[in-house]
């Protein structure tokens, strides 16, 4: 056993598989698969157990949602392709599954113009919804709080902002994002140009900044305990509880290079509201444009931070 580990001296432990704690509702045991294994590979970047699984009928109208979706979209790029490898290959980037034109507003739309695009949606609504609800049940039946289920409710959140309830403000589904690498992005840059460039949204300007503040405060606190891991940092709780040398360690550092620190414990708290709150305050601000603000470009003129020349 090294002295010390990061991400780069990984040591994979591998033994009897895992098989968890029985599960609160015993009757849901037998949604579980019943074999693990080990994947060497996976144990470059994560636990190198795989399995066991619990899908589960919520997962199941999960896994439906997401491939009817995917199906969708792939099949739409086939045909746009011609049936063609060598086209779909080269041109995949560019393919895109659009939502319908302005004109059919939120009715339903002929299915080579945005109609695929709306049934492919509702799949992924479907598929999302169903996960979300599965992780909630999942952290129920194992005693655990329900963080990572309210975590992602923050992402569905600006997903059907952009999806759904923006496109139903605005009274048209034609305001949707198309299904596409490079159309995604055109998507992007169209939507800041016409309101008025988004840069002068303060809500965008929160989401981003939350956005590099997480990544900051994940790198921080990655480094942080894999740099102490050799004292027993790793062993997190047991230092939440019980402070110890690693601890010490690690609260002197900060304390010298950036004048205070957080707990081991409230690290975590400051992390997850970082995160959450990317697309909490990104959904928001994408809902105020073109419902509320036609031009942030004005608007932050009228409060006074954009130049009025």
């Amino acid at each position: 056993m090294p002295e010390y580990q990061n991400i780069f001296t990984a040591v994979q432990v591998q033994g009897p598989p895992e098989m968890g704690v029985s599960e609160g509702d015993l009757t849901t045991d037998f949604e579980r698969s019943k074999k693990a294994g080990f994947s060497t590979l996976a144990g470059i970047f994560g636990n190198a157990q795989i399995g066991p699984v619990h899908l589960g009928p919520y997962g199941l109208v999960a896994v439906i949602g997401f491939a009817a979706w995917f199906f969708i979209i792939g099949m739409a790029f086939w045909d746009q392709a011609d049936y063609s490898p060598g086209i779909f290959l080269r041109d995949l980037f560019w393919l895109s599954l659009d939502p319908p034109p302005a004109d059919y507003g939120l009715g339903f739309a002929p299915l080579d113009e945005g109609g695929w695009w709306l049934i492919s949606s509702f799949f992924f609504g479907v598929g999302c919804i169903a996960w979300w609800i599965r992780t909630y049940t999942r952290a129920t039946a194992l005693g655990m709080g329900h963080h990572v289920s309210w975590a992602f409710a923050a992402l569905l959140w600006l997903i059907f902002v952009l999806n759904f309830f923006r496109p139903i403000a605005m009274g048209s589904w034609s305001e949707g994002v198309p299904y596409g690498v490079f159309s995604h992005l055109d998507w992007t840059n169209l939507f800041s140009i016409t309101y008025g460039n988004l840069f002068y949204n303060p809500f965008h300007a929160l989401s981003i900044a939350f956005l590099y503040g997480s990544a900051l405060l994940f790198a921080m606190h990655g480094a942080t305990i894999l740099a102490v891991s050799r004292f027993g940092g790793d062993r997190e709780l047991e230092q939440i509880v019980d402070r110890g040398t690693a601890t010490e360690r690690a609260a002197l550092f900060w304390r010298w290079t950036m004048g205070f620190n957080a707990t081991m414990e409230g690290i975590h708290r400051w992390a997850w509201w970082f995160a959450v709150l990317t697309p909490l305050t990104g959904g928001i601000g994408i809902l105020l444009t073109g419902t509320v603000v036609d031009n942030w470009f004005a608007w932050a003129q009228i409060h006074g931070y954009a130049p009025v020349n």
